[in-house]
């Protein structure tokens, strides 16, 4: 367990847990923990699905700017690296992930919630790239992850702008899959995990590995991709007892191994 970030399971759920007051800034520190959390998580047999959590006032505010101002060229082509290693390591758990938001997510802490499968927010959370306002861009994801999720016109309004966005708008953006009363976002975010927990786990991880992997690849390939992806769950007892199960109780009865 990290000074500021910490892995909490229970029953299935790993939830990745921010803890710097006062606004989860993220520092080398972080960044450090941030990654062995998430190393942890996806080496872990017992954890099915992971939440992405900063608490109840905030999700985390962005990079530390008081660590970064002083930061040269050279040092921070190291320093960002980090971050961007640290935060690949969370956009490629194997596992569905989900980031629940309250209070900001800017800067940095909107790139963490941004390699999330799924983000649950608050009514009165705030996302957004701020970078732009010091001079800089985002550089930790957030010009190529949004570009993805939202398409180029948008990611350059609020890359080029700086400005923050609201719960409701996030939602019409498609950065929001839910939006619920500030209160309900982790209990809301951990019902979807374990819906997903529940699951079969390696049929899960080839779904997730086919979107992701695919988006990067022509049609053809990643055609080809999902075929040997779908051809290899024939070799797991998931298969196997999803299809029994299907045959013997009809649709939706099955409790997998995750084998």
């Amino acid at each position: 367990m990290g000074e500021f970030v910490r892995l909490e399971v229970d029953g299935g759920v790993g939830t990745i847990r921010l803890d710097r007051p006062k606004m989860n800034a993220i520092d080398g520190t972080v960044t450090a923990e941030l990654r062995a959390c998430a190393e942890e998580a996806r080496d872990r047999t017992d954890v099915r699905a992971v939440v992405l959590y900063g608490g109840e006032r905030v999700f985390a505010a962005g990079a530390d700017i008081k660590e970064m101002s002083t930061i040269t060229y050279a040092e921070m082509l190291s320093w960002g690296g980090r971050l961007q290693e640290a935060l690949k390591v969370v956009a490629k758990l194997p596992k569905p992930v989900i980031a629940a938001v309250t209070g900001y997510a800017l800067g940095g802490g909107f790139e963490l919630a941004l390699t999330a499968d799924f983000r649950v927010l608050g009514e009165r959370a705030k996302v957004g790239v701020p970078e732009i306002t010091l001079g800089v861009i985002p550089g930790a994801g957030g010009t190529q992850r949004l570009t993805r999720l939202v398409g180029p016109a948008k990611a350059k309004d609020l890359v080029f702008s700086g400005r923050h966005v609201g719960a409701d708008e996030a939602l019409a953006l498609g950065i929001a899959d839910r939006v619920v009363p500030d209160a309900d976002v982790y209990e809301t975010a951990l019902e979807l995990a374990r819906s997903y927990a529940s699951g079969p786990a390696v049929a899960l991880r080839a779904a997730k590995q086919a979107i992701d992997e695919g988006l990067e690849l022509d049609l053809d390939s990643a055609l080809r991709l999902e075929t040997a992806l779908f051809a290899g769950l024939f070799a797991t007892e998931d298969q196997r007892t999803g299809m029994t199960s299907f045959l013997e109780n009809g649709p939706g009865k099955a409790t997998f191994a995750g084998r």
